[in-house]
């Protein structure tokens, strides 16, 4: 009998948040045969931007962030790429 070929279930994505909630419930043991080394920095750094909203408006955006299953940083983050006119790249 021939076995079908294991099949990575680490999460591909460059969501920090993604991966907080995949390793709350994993044991990294689990995917040593998976893991490599890495050399140079895995997060790209970048500028911080500040920002302040009135209440309602703040409220808003969490209530938004909320129902679509995102951070009100990461909701924050897609509408400045649409208006640059750039999407998000998918890990």
């Amino acid at each position: 009998m021939e076995t079908a070929m294991k099949r990575s279930k680490l999460p591909r994505t460059d969501s920090i948040q993604e991966l907080a909630r995949f390793w709350e419930t994993h044991d990294l043991t689990d995917f040593a045969d998976e893991l490599e080394e890495v050399t140079e920095p895995a997060f790209a750094g970048g500028d911080s931007i500040s920002l302040h909203l009135q209440s309602r408006d703040a409220r808003e955006v969490r209530r938004l962030a909320e129902s679509k299953g995102v951070s009100q940083t990461e909701l924050i983050h897609q509408w400045v790429l649409q208006k640059l006119g750039r999407r998000k790249r998918s890990g």
